[in-house]
This record gives structure tokens, sequence and C-alpha cells, in this order.
């Protein structure tokens, strides 16, 4: 049966017609009727009595997590057999060189240094004990975000430390797959596809003050386990369930119009309606600077071409749900669905700050969102790609631009009065609860891949901004020396500040320092210092500071944080002991010395 022509017909399908002789069918029992599903479909290619059952089973007036339907749906796949012989039946010719296995937040996973290629790289317990890891440098950790295995895929660890069941080496000749084996899964799964995407679509608007999209999620639990069922019967049917979700001619035929005039039409014309309205209401990406307002992934408005795009869509509204995350990381053993869906991501990805922001529980979401992005930008080819087509470090940065240029004040280092500098406000939530931390966690991790690495180090446009987000922190959370009274408990800025200035300054400044070995990077360090010691100066300047000194009025107020003193302190390290570069070099002249000692002495001095 060719896909083409089962896609046609389906798209004309009424799903609200015919319930009688669904009652009818059911009758017959769940085996009789599968079969009859099953010869028919690979008699004539096509099955009128899968399109009435279906009609009935996945009609949205029915519960979605109706235990008997589900049922139903997972014998119609099996074609006659019981759902668990179909199940081993494909397992027999799974050919997959990946494992894949996703697992949720705080379960035990094992980092294998000595194997790893990507400071990211897990493996699951099984993997990691039928492999060989004897004396290699490894730990056992419980996860935070959640992850997936990575045994078998050579671009985040070595193939020595593959398991004895993954890698290309271990693919057995499973022989030739029968023409019918997968024809009913074929013609059913996108018919299931949609309705878990209508599902979404249906309770956009019901988010009210007692109602939130954690319950519209768990909604659909059921329903979810049953589709990642079928994809862990392997590599069959997980090209079959990915195909359905990259391909823009099926979505177009299950979603756009014209509709039939009948009730089925009413109800996806509605149900439109309701996706375009939550596009409209879906945050748009703030801030962006007029020359990057073009590119394809800081776009205004979102245009969805396939069932997957809009998945990420309802994936991002609905502050990514656990069960439907786990769904789609569990596909990504196929590299093409793998690249379809970190593209799609990325297009999606500077809405994440405004996501963030709005969300009740934005520390569980940020694991959420680390757990997909992990998988995605841990491989070093796919990460380069996204740099290259998709300007990926540009709207990481951006996006963190956005997000903390929203809540800067007035900087208070020495007299505030004359001081023009902006930093960010400690006290605001986008601080006190590391909103911005999945946006670092990501840029540290595509930062960790040389080549990566390398596009940043070399695109002037790219550190610029880099800096003007670190001048963001520079001089935050300013502390005064009380001398009157105990302070019984350090205000909650105190943790924020040095929480962001670790996560968002100093974890990627060793990431690009890590990868500056050699005197090849001889010039590239010395332009990025000059830029540092610019900013450097239009700060002291911003600060309306000219001379060396300190007020005894000032000596009150101090702030531990200085990223870019900090950036300059170690590129200046790294350059005098990997690049054999000269102090006399580098160094600032002797009265800007002067000047960017006074802040950081001003804390030993303050604090005595």
């Amino acid at each position: 049966m060719q896909w083409e022509d089962n896609q046609e017909k389906m798209s004309s399908e009424n799903p609200f017609e015919n319930l009688k002789n669904s009652k009818a069918l059911r009758q017959k029992g769940k085996r009789n009727t599968a079969a009859a599903i099953h010869q028919e479909l690979s008699a004539n290619g096509y099955s009128e009595t899968l399109n009435i059952l279906l009609d009935d089973l996945l009609s949205p007036d029915k519960d979605f997590n109706d235990s008997d339907n589900i049922e139903w749906c997972k014998w119609i796949i099996a074609s006659g057999k019981s759902p668990n012989d179909f199940s081993s039946q494909v397992r027999s010719y799974d050919n997959h060189a990946k494992c894949g296995l996703v697992w949720v937040p705080h379960v035990v996973a094992y980092r294998c240094r000595t194997c790893g290629t990507s400071p990211c790289m897990s493996i699951c317990r099984d993997c990691f004990k039928r492999g060989n890891h004897k004396n290699h440098d490894f730990n056992m950790f419980l996860s935070q975000a959640g992850g997936a295995c990575d045994c078998g895929d050579t671009s985040v660890m070595k193939a020595e430390g593959f398991c004895s069941d993954h890698g290309i080496d271990n693919r057995a000749n499973k022989g030739p797959v029968p023409a019918d084996l997968m024809c009913v899964a074929q013609a059913t799964m996108p018919r299931l596809l949609l309705r878990l995407l209508l599902h979404f679509r249906d309770h956009h608007s019901s988010r009210t003050h007692s109602y939130n999209y954690e319950r519209a999620a768990k909604d659909c639990d059921e329903y979810c386990s049953m589709l990642m069922d079928f994809n862990n019967m392997g590599e069959l049917m997980r090209r079959i369930m990915t195909k359905t979700l990259i391909d823009p001619e099926m979505y177009k035929s299950l979603v756009h119009p014209p509709f039939p005039k009948n009730k089925f039409g009413l109800y996806m014309s509605q149900s439109n309606r309701k996706y375009e309205d939550a596009i409209k209401q879906f945050p748009s990406p703030e801030l962006i600077p007029e020359e990057y307002e073009k590119l394809p992934a800081l776009g205004k408005e979102l245009v969805h071409k396939t069932l997957l795009e809009e998945f990420i869509f309802w994936t991002f509204k609905y502050e990514f749900p656990q069960n439907v995350v786990c769904l789609l990381l569990n596909m990504l053993p196929d590299q093409e669905y793998k690249e379809h869906l970190t593209r799609t991501f990325v297009m999606h990805y500077s809405r994440i700050p405004s996501v963030l922001e709005l969300s009740e529980d934005p520390d569980t979401m940020s694991n959420r969102v680390v757990h997909v992005s992990v998988q995605l930008f841990s491989n070093e080819a796919l990460a380069l790609k996204m740099v290259e087509e998709l300007n990926l470090l540009h709207v990481m940065i951006i996006s963190l631009k956005s997000m903390v240029s929203n809540i800067l004040i007035p900087n208070t280092l020495n007299d505030p009065d004359k001081n023009m500098h902006y930093v960010v406000n400690c006290a605001k939530k986008v601080m006190k609860e590391h909103c911005y931390w999945p946006l670092v966690s990501d840029f540290n991790n595509v930062l960790s891949h040389e080549r990566v690495a390398q596009v940043f180090l070399k695109d002037d446009n790219l550190i610029d901004m880099w800096f003007q987000f670190l001048s963001m922190l520079q001089g935050m959370n300013v502390n005064t020396r009380e001398t009157s009274s105990h302070v019984e408990f350090e205000p909650s800025t105190y943790y924020a500040a040095f929480s962001c200035e670790l996560e968002a300054s100093a974890y990627p400044m060793w990431s690009i320092i890590s990868h500056l070995k050699d005197n090849s990077y001889a010039e590239i360090s010395k332009k990025i210092m000059n830029y540092l010691i610019n900013y450097l100066q239009e700060w002291l300047e911003a600060l309306n500071f000219y001379t060396p000194r300190i007020e005894k009025n000032e000596m009150m107020h101090a702030s531990f944080h200085f990223p870019l003193h900090r950036y300059l302190a170690a590129f200046i390290y790294q350059a005098v002991k990997t690049m054999n570069i000269s102090l006399n070099d580098i160094l600032p002249e002797p009265d800007t010395i002067k000047l960017l000692m006074m802040h950081p002495l001003r804390v030993q001095r303050s604090w005595i």
C-alpha cells in the first residue's frame, strides 16, 4: 500500500458518522475485527471498517482516557494478533543501533568521561552494566532534569564504550520484513496522533484560575503511554510514527481547510480557530536588535507545517508536560526525526524566556526544558548545523539579553546620582527562581563543542552581544555594610546574585577558555581582551569613576560581582600560560589598571 494513497483516502473520512456500524463491529470482538481490518488493507490498500471504528474510538466526544478505547486501538494495530504477540514480532525485526531509553527526573544513570565525547553524555543502568567500563573515569548520578541513553550514538560517545546490544557492528541481519506486517499501523497512526493534537487544541481556552495546563496534560497520560508502547516496539513502528510527524502533506491533509460540511467539519473549524487564537496569545520574542529581526528563529509569527511543529508549540504552551516530553524524546533514535525536532525546537527557542516568566513553577519547567535541549544540543554536528543555518548562538544570547533587560535597575556603586549604569534586579522572579538557567545551560552545552566555540570566538557581533549581557551583571546586588545592628539572615538576593554569576557567567567562561589550547588562538584571545578592556572602560565611565580613590562613604557599599573583571583575568592567565603571550602585549594602560583594581579591592577593604 502506498503511503500517499492511504493518506488521501483517510483525509476525506468523517469521524462522526457510522457510529451504529461501529457498535456492531465492537460486538464481533477485538481480535476478529482487527483481523478483518488487516485483511481489507492487505488486499485493497484501504479499509472502510478501520475508518468506521476509528471515527468512534477517536471521536472528540469520547473520554480521551477511556481504557477500553485505548485497548481497542492496541488490538487494531496488532492486526489480528494479541498486542503482546504483535509487539514481539515487530521487535524481532528491530535493527536500531541506539538505545535511546528516556528517563524522568530522579532516576539513577551513569556518565563515563573515558568514553564520552560530550560532557552531557549519559547512559542507562542496563547499558552501563552490559558495557566494559573497567578502570574508566565514570560516575553514577541521580538525574536532575531527566535524560536519554546515548549508548550506540557515535556523536556523543566512543564506540568502544557501547554495550553488547548497541552500535552499528551489533546490528543483526533480521531478514526481510513481511509486506503486510505494518499496513494497519501505517493507516492508523495519523489518526492516533491527530487525536492527541486535537486534545491540546480543545483545552487551550479552558485555562482559568481553577484549571491549568498540568491537568490537561495529565488527562492524556494513558494515551501517551500507548503511543510510547508503540514506539518501544523498535525501528519499524518508530519510523511510521516519525514519518507521520514530519510529513508536511500529512499535516495539511489532516488539519487544513476546506473541511466537510458536516459535524466533523464544524468541529475542525472550531479547532482551527482555537489553534489560531493560541498562536496569537503565545508570547513573541521581545527586544530583538533591528539587524536580527529577519532571522528565521526570531520571527514574531510562528508558522507550522508539520504535526511535529505544532506538537512542539503545544509543548511550549503547556509548559513542557512530562508525558509529552518523554513521548517526543523516545523517538530520537530516528536521525531524520531528531534533526526535525532540533530545528523546530530552535525555531521556538526565543519564546522560552516569556514562557518561563509566566510559569507558576519555573523550576520544574526549567528542568523539563533542559531534558529536551540537552538531548538535541549534545550532538556537535547537529548543534553546529543549527548555529550555521538558524543562528542558534545569536538566538540564545538575544534571548538571554531579552530576559534580563526587563529587570534592570540603576546601579548604586559610588555616587548613585552620578552612576548611569544599569544592572539586574536580583529580587525579581527571573533571578530568584533561576528562570535564566535553561538558556545558560544550553549555551554552555553548545560551547563545549570546539567547532561551535570557534564560531563564537570568530564572530565579533556574538562577542559584543555576550559582553553586553555580562555588563548587566557587572556590579549587581550592591551590599551595604551594617554597623549598628546584627544582620541575622542574609537577603535572598545574595544567593540569587552568586548563583547567576556562577551559572550565567563563569560556566560559559570556562567552556570558552577550555578551547584556547595553543598559540593558534593568540590573535582571537587578544581581540577578546580588547573587547573586555573597552567594555570595562565604558563601565567606569558610566559609574563616573575616573580617579583611583575610595571615599569614606563609598566604603560602606560594595558588590561581589564583576564578571568582566573575571573574564579579563582568566583570558590574560590563559594567554600567558598556553599561548606564550607577553603580559606587556595584553595588559591595559597603567592608569586603567589602577581604576580596574579599585572595586575588587573595595570588597576586601569594606569587610575587614
